[in-house]
């Protein structure tokens, strides 16, 4: 369904633009129909510019972003619109998601205008309550509610509820649930994978593993916007062969607890990539090889690639 070939992303920064923050490097992984994928990485490693190019909030500086085989760069118009008819996304923040000034039922309103011109009033208003339900709101309880008005939980089943009223194929759920309290993750986790089971295919972006491993099937490890290791979540979780990865792997215990410990501020170091292997200044396992070239992505099992010159060495 959904395909990222070699997707790069870099910003001019600095003083009249003269240095270069790569964001996102050379990324590729696919995710299939009816698929959850976790994107995981710490803060500032490039999940978020992944799903905005997914998005077309913003541009590629290379590679592509296909969806059914056709290049999202191209689409113009009407095709664009069309696009967002199928692929939408749910953020972190639901606070900062909507008007503040319009109530909930003026959004659906909104997505009638856009998209649905045609369906007269009551076929419009039993889909959206329809669509509601299906997320587990009472739509007598929300539509004619401020935002301010709904508490976290229920602005995010009212953001999904939004992109399901599209018939939607992909969704990109960026750190939707991490604003929320421990009990409501666990409803909106279970809500999509109900979607799931209806077909809708997500890409799960988080810096929490044991949220990844609770909804996925696949898992892409991204430190540094390079893709450290990919594979079947079972298998990564169980069988780790990055130093990354496995360093998460021993820095989360609980569905409950965040690996924050583990995080570090990149600033300077995002600046500019090294040469070699981008997380050589932190690994403990480095060789000299790694100092001087990139390693690249290579199969270590099936559906299983980890982009590392010592996987296999004891």
């Amino acid at each position: 369904m959904l395909t990222l070939d070699r997707v790069s992303k870099t910003y001019r920064v600095g003083t009249f633009g003269g240095k270069e923050l790569h964001a996102v490097s050379g990324v590729s992984f696919h995710v299939q129909d009816g698929e959850v994928v976790s994107l995981i990485g710490e803060s500032g490693s490039g999940k978020s510019t992944i799903g905005k190019m997914i998005l077309r909030l913003i541009s590629t500086s290379s590679g592509t972003v296909l969806f059914n085989g056709v290049d999202v760069s191209t689409l113009r118009g009407s095709e664009l619109k069309e696009y967002h008819r199928h692929v939408q996304g749910v953020f972190q923040d639901p606070f900062s998601s909507y008007n503040p000034v319009f109530k909930a039922d003026r959004v659906f309103r909104i997505v009638r205008e856009e998209f649905f011109p045609g369906i007269k009033g009551p076929q419009w208003d039993d889909k959206v309550e329809r669509t509601l339900v299906s997320v587990g709101l009472n739509p007598g309880e929300v539509l004619d509610k401020f935002p301010h008005q709904l508490s976290g939980g229920q602005l995010q089943r009212f953001l999904i509820a939004r992109a399901l009223l599209l018939d939607i194929e992909f969704l990109v759920a960026d750190e939707i649930i991490s604003m929320l309290d421990a009990s409501t993750r666990i409803d909106v986790l279970n809500l999509l994978a109900d979607l799931k089971a209806r077909g809708l295919s997500v890409l799960f972006i988080t810096h929490d593993l044991s949220l990844g491993y609770y909804i996925s099937e696949r898992a892409v490890i991204l430190y540094r916007g390079c893709v450290a290791e990919m594979g079947s979540t079972d298998r990564i979780y169980s069988h780790p062969h990055h130093p990354y990865t496995r360093m998460l792997m021993a820095s989360v215990s609980r569905i409950d607890k965040k690996w924050e410990a583990v995080e570090v501020e990149l600033k300077a170091k995002q600046a500019g990539l090294p040469r070699g292997c981008v997380y050589y200044d932190r690994c403990p396992e480095a060789e000299p090889v790694c100092r001087k070239e990139r390693p690249k992505l290579v199969e270590v099992e099936e559906n299983h690639s980890v982009a590392c010159f010592r996987h296999g060495k004891p």
